[in-house]
Parts: structure tokens; C-alpha cells; sequence
């Protein structure tokens, strides 16, 4: 398995284990990795996917309750709405990776994670949001930045 496919898994799960929790997100993102420590080759990009996902989920709830039909997100699986959500993110602020890697990788996931439909449904919804940004109807936002004082927590294996 890639380093970023790895990344990209442990960030769903992360995101998943997130939702579960009331508290302090940081302190629920250093839980999450005392338990499931990330690799050190994938921590900054977990870190980053996490992160960001987090920052910024109102406005990717927003995108993909746009290009869903009849689906809030909330009532869609956990699971799927939290790889729709990193797929959306890396489309929206990574511009290195094309977005056919995201949904690709997204579809991926959700067929290891997710129930027996969740590929077809997961594609579904980025091709829409795919298009759009192809199109021009969504606008791309700018770079997100994160608090210079947190950084990927640390493992206990390093």
C-alpha cells in the first residue's frame, strides 16, 4: 500500500473517531494517534488531511449537500461522508494531486471501508463535484493555514 493510501485511510478513521468525539479536537486528534500511531513516511499528510478537513467541513458539507441528490450529509453513511470529505478537500486545496487520484482513491477506500454500494456512491458525488470545479462553478478557495504551534503529534514509536 502507498504512503499516501495510507494516509489517506488513517485520516477516515481519524475524521470517523473525530465525529464521536465532544471535546478538544487536538486532544481528540492526539488520542486517536497515541492509539493509532500514523507512520512517520505518512504523519505530515495524515496530519494535513486531518487538519484540514476538520478547518474547513462546513464548507465541504455545503459543496457536497450541492452535488448529492436528496442527501444531507449528516444522513449519509459515516463512513462515506468522511472519504467524500477528504477526497473534496485534497480536490479543493491540493493542487498537486488530480482530482481523478482523489476519487479514484476515495472509491478505493469506500469499497475496503464502506458498505457494498459505497464505490458507486462515493463516485457518484466527486464526478458531480469534479465537473463543477472542471466547469468553473466552484470557486477554488485559497491555502489554508494552520496554527504554527500544532504540529503532528508525535509517536510513541519514534
Amino acid at each position: 500500500m502507498g504512503k499516501r493510501r495510507q494516509a489517506r485511510e488513517m485520516a477516515m478513521q481519524a475524521l470517523y473517531f473525530l465525529e464521536e468525539q465532544t471535546g478538544d479536537p487536538e486532544q481528540a486528534i492526539t488520542l486517536f494517534c497515541r492509539n493509532f500511531s500514523p507512520p512517520r513516511k505518512t504523519r505530515a499528510f495524515f496530519y494535513d488531511l486531518v487538519k484540514g478537513v476538520h478547518q474547513v467541513r462546513a464548507t465541504i458539507d455545503g459543496i457536497v449537500e450541492g452535488y448529492s441528490d436528496n442527501w444531507k450529509v449528516f444522513r449519509m453513511p459515516r463512513v462515506d461522508r468522511n472519504i467524500i470529505r477528504l477526497a473534496v478537500y485534497e480536490m479543493l486545496w491540493h493542487e498537486d494531486i488530480p482530482y481523478k487520484v482523489s476519487i479514484n482513491e476515495a472509491i478505493d477506500i469506500g469499497k475496503r471501508f464502506g458498505a457494498g454500494d459505497s464505490g458507486a456512491f462515493i463516485n457518484g458525488i466527486l464526478d458531480r463535484i469534479r465537473l463543477a470545479l472542471e466547469k468553473g462553478e466552484i470557486d477554488k478557495p485559497e491555502a489554508l493555514t494552520f496554527d504554527a504551534a500544532v504540529s503532528p503529534p508525535a509517536s510513541p514509536a519514534d
